[in-house]
Protein backbone atom coordinates (compact mmCIF):
# COMPACT_ATOMS: atom_id res chain seq x y z
CA UNK A 1 0.00 0.00 0.00
CA UNK A 2 1.46 3.34 -0.98
CA UNK A 3 0.13 6.51 1.00
CA UNK A 4 1.90 9.97 1.84
CA UNK A 5 4.24 10.14 4.87
CA UNK A 6 2.81 11.06 7.95
CA UNK A 7 4.88 14.50 7.75
CA UNK A 8 4.01 14.66 4.12
CA UNK A 9 0.57 13.99 5.40
CA UNK A 10 0.52 17.07 8.08
CA UNK A 11 2.45 19.21 5.95
CA UNK A 12 -0.55 18.99 3.30
CA UNK A 13 -3.25 19.26 6.46
CA UNK A 14 -1.59 22.84 7.34
CA UNK A 15 -1.89 24.10 4.24
CA UNK A 16 -4.80 23.39 3.63
CA UNK A 17 -6.22 24.70 6.99
CA UNK A 18 -4.07 27.95 6.21
CA UNK A 19 -5.81 28.44 3.06
CA UNK A 20 -9.54 27.90 4.42
CA UNK A 21 -8.76 29.76 7.53
CA UNK A 22 -9.76 28.86 11.22
CA UNK A 23 -13.73 28.43 11.60
CA UNK A 24 -14.02 30.69 13.88
CA UNK A 25 -17.82 30.26 13.90
CA UNK A 26 -20.45 29.28 12.02
CA UNK A 27 -23.92 28.43 11.17
CA UNK A 28 -25.20 24.38 11.76
CA UNK A 29 -28.20 22.76 9.98
CA UNK A 30 -29.92 20.50 12.89
CA UNK A 31 -30.88 18.39 9.61
CA UNK A 32 -29.66 17.32 6.40
CA UNK A 33 -33.12 17.49 4.49
CA UNK A 34 -36.25 20.01 5.17
CA UNK A 35 -39.77 19.91 3.56
CA UNK A 36 -40.29 22.94 1.83
CA UNK A 37 -42.69 25.42 3.80
CA UNK A 38 -41.32 24.01 6.84
CA UNK A 39 -39.32 25.80 9.61
CA UNK A 40 -35.54 25.18 9.07
CA UNK A 41 -33.79 25.30 12.42
CA UNK A 42 -29.95 25.71 12.96
CA UNK A 43 -27.70 26.83 15.60
CA UNK A 44 -25.29 29.79 15.19
CA UNK A 45 -22.11 29.38 17.47
CA UNK A 46 -20.68 33.00 18.88
CA UNK A 47 -16.99 32.98 16.94
CA UNK A 48 -13.76 33.60 19.35
CA UNK A 49 -12.93 36.73 18.89
CA UNK A 50 -15.41 38.34 17.48
CA UNK A 51 -16.23 41.76 17.36
CA UNK A 52 -19.75 43.40 16.59
CA UNK A 53 -23.01 41.73 16.09
CA UNK A 54 -23.75 39.14 14.06
CA UNK A 55 -25.97 38.67 10.96
CA UNK A 56 -26.59 36.35 8.50
CA UNK A 57 -25.95 36.84 4.88
CA UNK A 58 -27.88 35.14 1.62
CA UNK A 59 -25.52 35.00 -0.83
CA UNK A 60 -25.74 34.35 -4.77
CA UNK A 61 -23.40 31.07 -5.77
CA UNK A 62 -20.74 32.51 -8.18
CA UNK A 63 -20.92 36.14 -7.57
CA UNK A 64 -21.12 36.17 -3.68
CA UNK A 65 -23.90 39.20 -3.80
CA UNK A 66 -26.04 39.17 -1.02
CA UNK A 67 -29.47 38.70 -1.96
CA UNK A 68 -30.76 39.47 1.48
CA UNK A 69 -29.49 40.08 5.38
CA UNK A 70 -30.55 39.09 8.82
CA UNK A 71 -29.36 40.17 12.42
CA UNK A 72 -29.37 37.28 14.89
CA UNK A 73 -27.76 35.93 17.84
CA UNK A 74 -25.92 33.16 18.58
CA UNK A 75 -28.68 29.59 19.44
CA UNK A 76 -31.55 28.22 18.19
CA UNK A 77 -32.58 30.39 14.58
CA UNK A 78 -34.70 29.32 11.99
CA UNK A 79 -33.50 30.33 8.79
CA UNK A 80 -37.10 30.01 6.81
CA UNK A 81 -38.35 32.64 9.44
CA UNK A 82 -35.49 35.06 8.49
CA UNK A 83 -35.32 34.45 4.65
CA UNK A 84 -39.13 33.70 3.50
CA UNK A 85 -37.05 34.05 -0.18
CA UNK A 86 -36.17 30.48 0.57
CA UNK A 87 -39.48 29.10 -0.12
CA UNK A 88 -41.00 32.13 -2.15
CA UNK A 89 -37.81 32.35 -4.44
CA UNK A 90 -38.37 34.77 -7.28
CA UNK A 91 -38.33 32.59 -9.89
CA UNK A 92 -40.41 29.69 -10.96
CA UNK A 93 -37.19 27.41 -10.55
CA UNK A 94 -35.21 27.94 -7.34
CA UNK A 95 -31.61 28.43 -6.92
CA UNK A 96 -29.14 27.24 -5.00
CA UNK A 97 -27.64 29.90 -2.35
CA UNK A 98 -25.57 30.48 0.65
CA UNK A 99 -25.77 31.02 4.17
CA UNK A 100 -22.67 33.16 5.63
CA UNK A 101 -22.02 34.28 8.67
CA UNK A 102 -20.96 37.49 9.76
CA UNK A 103 -19.44 39.12 13.08
CA UNK A 104 -19.43 43.02 12.76
CA UNK A 105 -18.13 43.71 8.91
CA UNK A 106 -16.16 40.23 9.09
CA UNK A 107 -17.54 36.80 7.48
CA UNK A 108 -16.55 34.12 9.64
CA UNK A 109 -15.78 30.46 9.04
CA UNK A 110 -17.54 28.26 6.20
CA UNK A 111 -20.86 29.08 4.69
CA UNK A 112 -23.90 26.49 4.58
CA UNK A 113 -25.15 25.64 1.24
CA UNK A 114 -28.80 25.78 1.10
CA UNK A 115 -29.11 23.44 -2.28
CA UNK A 116 -32.88 23.09 -3.48
CA UNK A 117 -34.44 19.70 -3.78
CA UNK A 118 -37.48 18.43 -6.45
CA UNK A 119 -37.57 16.81 -9.80
CA UNK A 120 -36.51 19.68 -12.22
CA UNK A 121 -34.94 17.88 -15.25
CA UNK A 122 -33.38 14.64 -16.61
CA UNK A 123 -31.15 13.40 -19.12
CA UNK A 124 -32.52 10.78 -21.86
CA UNK A 125 -30.97 9.63 -24.90
CA UNK A 126 -32.64 11.37 -27.88
CA UNK A 127 -31.20 9.84 -30.71
CA UNK A 128 -31.60 12.70 -33.45
CA UNK A 129 -29.63 15.01 -31.23
CA UNK A 130 -26.19 15.44 -31.78
CA UNK A 131 -24.75 14.82 -28.44
CA UNK A 132 -27.51 11.52 -28.24
CA UNK A 133 -29.17 13.08 -25.53
CA UNK A 134 -31.03 16.03 -24.52
CA UNK A 135 -32.02 17.52 -21.16
CA UNK A 136 -35.74 17.26 -20.51
CA UNK A 137 -37.89 19.56 -18.35
CA UNK A 138 -40.57 17.71 -15.96
CA UNK A 139 -43.48 18.15 -17.11
CA UNK A 140 -45.08 18.96 -13.90
CA UNK A 141 -41.89 20.05 -12.03
CA UNK A 142 -41.61 19.82 -8.10
CA UNK A 143 -39.81 22.29 -5.18
CA UNK A 144 -40.13 19.90 -2.56
CA UNK A 145 -37.52 21.54 0.19
CA UNK A 146 -33.42 22.08 0.30
CA UNK A 147 -30.56 20.11 1.24
CA UNK A 148 -28.53 22.04 3.62
CA UNK A 149 -24.60 21.46 4.47
CA UNK A 150 -21.92 23.38 5.85
CA UNK A 151 -19.69 24.11 2.82
CA UNK A 152 -16.46 21.66 2.41
CA UNK A 153 -13.26 21.37 0.46
CA UNK A 154 -12.25 17.92 -0.82
CA UNK A 155 -8.11 17.79 -0.44
CA UNK A 156 -6.62 14.93 -1.92
CA UNK A 157 -3.55 13.80 -0.54
CA UNK A 158 -1.54 12.29 -3.73
CA UNK A 159 1.99 10.43 -4.02
CA UNK A 160 2.78 13.84 -6.16
CA UNK A 161 1.45 16.27 -3.51
CA UNK A 162 -1.78 17.53 -1.92
CA UNK A 163 -4.76 18.94 -4.69
CA UNK A 164 -7.83 21.12 -2.94
CA UNK A 165 -10.70 21.10 -4.90
CA UNK A 166 -13.33 23.55 -4.16
CA UNK A 167 -16.89 22.38 -5.09
CA UNK A 168 -19.50 24.35 -7.67
CA UNK A 169 -23.34 22.56 -6.59
CA UNK A 170 -24.47 25.42 -7.71
CA UNK A 171 -23.37 23.90 -11.46
CA UNK A 172 -24.08 20.36 -9.82
CA UNK A 173 -25.62 19.62 -6.91
CA UNK A 174 -26.19 16.24 -7.09
CA UNK A 175 -22.86 15.50 -8.10
CA UNK A 176 -21.16 17.54 -5.30
CA UNK A 177 -22.78 16.15 -2.46
CA UNK A 178 -22.02 12.65 -4.16
CA UNK A 179 -18.27 13.39 -3.95
CA UNK A 180 -18.76 14.76 -0.59
CA UNK A 181 -20.22 12.15 0.66
CA UNK A 182 -17.63 9.38 -1.00
CA UNK A 183 -15.13 11.11 0.67
CA UNK A 184 -16.41 11.50 3.99
CA UNK A 185 -17.42 7.43 3.71
CA UNK A 186 -13.33 6.91 3.20
CA UNK A 187 -14.31 5.59 -0.20
CA UNK A 188 -11.49 7.45 -1.59
CA UNK A 189 -8.98 5.50 0.34
CA UNK A 190 -5.41 4.30 -1.18
CA UNK A 191 -7.27 4.94 -4.83
CA UNK A 192 -5.19 4.58 -7.78
CA UNK A 193 -5.20 7.49 -10.63
CA UNK A 194 -5.34 4.49 -13.09
CA UNK A 195 -5.93 5.87 -16.30
CA UNK A 196 -3.29 8.52 -17.66
CA UNK A 197 -3.21 10.67 -20.77
CA UNK A 198 -0.91 13.41 -21.06
CA UNK A 199 -2.18 14.62 -24.75
CA UNK A 200 -4.87 13.60 -27.50
CA UNK A 201 -3.96 12.13 -30.35
CA UNK A 202 -3.06 16.29 -31.72
CA UNK A 203 -0.89 16.50 -28.88
CA UNK A 204 -2.88 18.48 -26.52
CA UNK A 205 -2.74 18.04 -22.78
CA UNK A 206 -5.85 15.92 -21.67
CA UNK A 207 -6.98 14.14 -18.65
CA UNK A 208 -5.67 12.12 -15.47
CA UNK A 209 -8.69 9.62 -14.09
CA UNK A 210 -9.29 8.47 -10.62
CA UNK A 211 -11.96 6.45 -8.06
CA UNK A 212 -11.85 3.33 -9.10
CA UNK A 213 -10.55 1.37 -5.99
CA UNK A 214 -10.30 -1.86 -7.89
CA UNK A 215 -7.71 0.29 -9.66
CA UNK A 216 -9.01 -1.27 -13.06
CA UNK A 217 -11.47 1.34 -14.44
CA UNK A 218 -14.56 -0.60 -13.91
CA UNK A 219 -15.22 -0.36 -10.46
CA UNK A 220 -17.74 2.26 -8.62
CA UNK A 221 -19.88 2.67 -5.33
CA UNK A 222 -22.72 0.09 -6.48
CA UNK A 223 -24.85 3.23 -7.92
CA UNK A 224 -25.25 5.25 -10.42
CA UNK A 225 -25.80 8.76 -10.64
CA UNK A 226 -27.83 11.22 -13.29
CA UNK A 227 -25.99 13.16 -15.30
CA UNK A 228 -26.03 17.09 -14.97
CA UNK A 229 -26.95 20.26 -17.03
CA UNK A 230 -23.45 21.84 -15.96
CA UNK A 231 -21.90 24.78 -17.73
CA UNK A 232 -18.94 24.48 -15.88
CA UNK A 233 -16.36 24.91 -18.91
CA UNK A 234 -13.46 21.89 -18.88
CA UNK A 235 -10.57 23.53 -18.27
CA UNK A 236 -6.77 22.54 -16.21
CA UNK A 237 -7.76 21.83 -13.02
CA UNK A 238 -11.36 21.08 -13.56
CA UNK A 239 -13.05 17.89 -12.09
CA UNK A 240 -15.27 16.00 -13.95
CA UNK A 241 -17.26 12.84 -13.64
CA UNK A 242 -16.17 9.72 -15.89
CA UNK A 243 -18.80 7.34 -17.14
CA UNK A 244 -20.15 4.85 -19.48
CA UNK A 245 -21.47 5.77 -22.59
CA UNK A 246 -25.05 5.99 -21.25
CA UNK A 247 -25.18 9.71 -19.67
CA UNK A 248 -26.78 8.58 -16.46
CA UNK A 249 -23.98 6.34 -15.26
CA UNK A 250 -21.59 8.42 -13.48
CA UNK A 251 -20.49 7.10 -10.06
CA UNK A 252 -17.33 7.17 -8.13
CA UNK A 253 -14.94 7.81 -11.03
CA UNK A 254 -14.15 11.26 -11.98
CA UNK A 255 -11.06 13.12 -13.98
CA UNK A 256 -8.77 16.06 -13.90
CA UNK A 257 -8.43 18.20 -16.72
CA UNK A 258 -5.24 19.30 -18.12
CA UNK A 259 -5.82 22.18 -20.25
CA UNK A 260 -8.88 23.70 -22.05
CA UNK A 261 -7.40 23.27 -25.62
CA UNK A 262 -7.39 19.18 -25.22
CA UNK A 263 -11.23 19.31 -23.21
CA UNK A 264 -13.40 21.75 -24.86
CA UNK A 265 -15.19 18.75 -26.56
CA UNK A 266 -16.48 17.24 -23.08
CA UNK A 267 -18.41 20.72 -22.33
CA UNK A 268 -21.43 19.16 -22.40
CA UNK A 269 -21.11 15.67 -22.36
CA UNK A 270 -19.84 14.84 -19.22
CA UNK A 271 -20.69 16.32 -15.65
CA UNK A 272 -18.09 19.15 -14.49
CA UNK A 273 -18.46 19.85 -10.86
CA UNK A 274 -15.31 21.83 -9.33
CA UNK A 275 -11.73 23.06 -9.61
CA UNK A 276 -8.08 22.85 -8.04
CA UNK A 277 -7.96 25.94 -6.27
CA UNK A 278 -4.11 24.27 -4.84
CA UNK A 279 -2.16 21.48 -5.97
CA UNK A 280 -1.06 22.49 -9.87
CA UNK A 281 2.06 20.99 -9.70
CA UNK A 282 0.58 17.74 -8.52
CA UNK A 283 -1.90 17.43 -11.22
CA UNK A 284 1.29 18.38 -13.88
CA UNK A 285 3.47 15.64 -12.09
CA UNK A 286 0.57 13.09 -12.01
CA UNK A 287 0.03 13.52 -16.02
CA UNK A 288 4.22 13.21 -16.30
CA UNK A 289 3.51 9.67 -14.71
CA UNK A 290 5.73 7.27 -16.84
CA UNK A 291 3.21 4.77 -19.14
CA UNK A 292 3.87 1.57 -20.40
CA UNK A 293 4.65 1.43 -24.07
CA UNK A 294 1.54 -1.44 -24.84
CA UNK A 295 -1.05 -1.30 -22.27
CA UNK A 296 -0.43 2.40 -21.82
CA UNK A 297 -1.22 2.42 -18.45
CA UNK A 298 1.23 3.96 -15.22
CA UNK A 299 4.02 1.87 -14.67
CA UNK A 300 4.61 3.16 -10.89
CA UNK A 301 1.15 4.34 -10.67
CA UNK A 302 0.12 7.33 -8.74
CA UNK A 303 -2.59 6.89 -5.67
CA UNK A 304 -4.47 9.34 -3.37
CA UNK A 305 -6.66 9.27 0.04
CA UNK A 306 -9.19 12.14 0.09
CA UNK A 307 -10.65 13.93 3.58
CA UNK A 308 -12.81 17.22 3.08
CA UNK A 309 -11.98 20.03 5.32
CA UNK A 310 -13.92 23.54 6.15
CA UNK A 311 -14.23 25.86 3.22
CA UNK A 312 -13.51 29.43 3.50
CA UNK A 313 -15.87 32.15 4.29
CA UNK A 314 -17.79 32.58 0.76
CA UNK A 315 -16.59 35.41 -0.48
CA UNK A 316 -17.98 34.20 -4.72
CA UNK A 317 -16.72 31.41 -6.35
CA UNK A 318 -12.95 30.97 -5.32
CA UNK A 319 -10.15 31.00 -7.98
CA UNK A 320 -9.03 28.06 -9.59
CA UNK A 321 -5.10 27.63 -10.37
CA UNK A 322 -3.68 27.79 -13.97
CA UNK A 323 -1.86 25.65 -15.26
CA UNK A 324 1.71 26.40 -15.11
CA UNK A 325 3.89 28.12 -17.86
CA UNK A 326 5.77 26.01 -20.47
CA UNK A 327 9.36 26.04 -19.94
CA UNK A 328 11.02 27.98 -23.05
CA UNK A 329 12.84 25.11 -25.18
CA UNK A 330 16.21 24.82 -25.21
CA UNK A 331 18.05 26.70 -27.81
Amino acid sequence: MIMPSGSFRAAACLSVLALAGAALGQITPDHLYYGKDRAIPMTVRTPSGAAGPLSILLLAPGSGDVKAKADVKAGKIDLSALFPIIWKPDSDKPSLLYAQLVAGDTKVGPAVVIQPVGSFQYARWDPQAVQQFAFGEMQSPVYSGVRTYVDKYIVMDTTAGPITIALRPDKAPNTCFNMLQLTDGGFYTDVAFHRIVPTTPDGKPFVIQGGDPSGNGEGGPGYFIDLEPSDLPHDFGVISMARMPDANSAGSQFFICLSREGTLALDGLYTSFGYAIDGADAILKIAQTKLDETTKRPIDTPRMTAHTVDAAPYNGAPVAVKRPAEPAPAR
